[in-house]
């Protein structure tokens, strides 16, 4: 009798986590929310367009948009980069932390921190990163850097990777639709100890929170009202994912009557 019911919730489960590769992907995007081009003055920052390589264009998919722009004020310096998604969700974009390694940084310090806008609030992932320079004396040279970085799609602002993955799952299954998603990073060099007067890692921080609290009403389209959902509107979403894939706790109860 236990073998029966076990092997009952097992086909129950396997049938609905196996449904995520049915979703379809042919879903209508929706367009992201943000502008497809970066402002050329961010308060009293002002851009330059950046050109992409080539590598980091035939690393995703052929649909997948860029916008780069470095930012200076000044003797700072910060970049902003926007990454357009195209319509497969798998090849479109990816987190910095696949990326980074390969070009020599190691990333020392991950967290998840909330920057105030006002009266909203933006959630974003901040890394710091290092990476060891040669030199003619043969003693590295430590570089360090900040990075922060956030995905935007038609109607939700996630700091997460694995939550964007999630929304998207939750979006096609619940929803019938396919969020495009901007993912904003906005990266600057600690340059405590390249030049005179050069900004530590807190001098730093400050300095791009500053910029992305003048960035985000540029950049996101209708920002108030959407930035701040709480943990608690995420666990009630996931919750109504779950019960669409493999029915409701009353649903699993009457599959161990088997």
């Amino acid at each position: 009798m236990i073998i029966k019911r076990l092997a009952g919730l097992e086909l129950v489960l396997l049938g609905g986590l196996s449904s995520v590769f049915l979703i379809p992907k042919d879903l209508k995007m929706q367009p992201a929310a943000v502008d497809a081009s970066l402002p050329e003055f961010v308060g009293n920052w002002q851009g330059a367009d950046q050109s992409v390589s080539q590598p980091e264009r035939d690393s995703l998919g052929p649909d997948t948009q860029f916008v780069r722009k470095l930012y200076t004020r000044g003797t700072d310096q910060i970049y902003v980069s926007i990454v357009l998604s195209g319509p497969d969700m798998n090849t479109s974009i990816h987190r910095p932390e696949r990326c980074l390694p390969a070009q020599g940084w190691t990333i020392a310090d991950s967290r998840t921190v909330t920057i105030p806008l006002g009266r909203e609030t933006l959630k974003a992932t901040r890394l710091r990163n290092i990476r060891d320079v040669p030199q003619p004396s043969g003693q590295p040279l430590r570089i360090g850097g900040l990075d922060y970085y956030w995905f935007v799609g038609h109607s939700d602002v996630t700091p997460s990777h694995y939550e964007r993955t999630w929304i998207d799952i939750r979006d096609r299954v619940l929803k019938g639709r396919n969020q495009q998603w901007a993912y904003v990073t906005v990266t600057s060099t600690i340059t405590k100890n390249l030049r005179v007067f050069g900004r530590d890692e807190k001098q730093t921080d400050d300095l791009v929170r500053e910029f992305i609290r003048d960035l985000v009403p540029e950049l996101h389209k209708g920002f108030r009202g959407y930035l701040g959902k709480s943990e608690h509107f995420w666990r009630l979403e996931k919750v109504a994912l779950l019960r669409a894939k493999v029915g409701s706790p009353q649903h699993w109860r009457r599959q161990q009557t088997f």
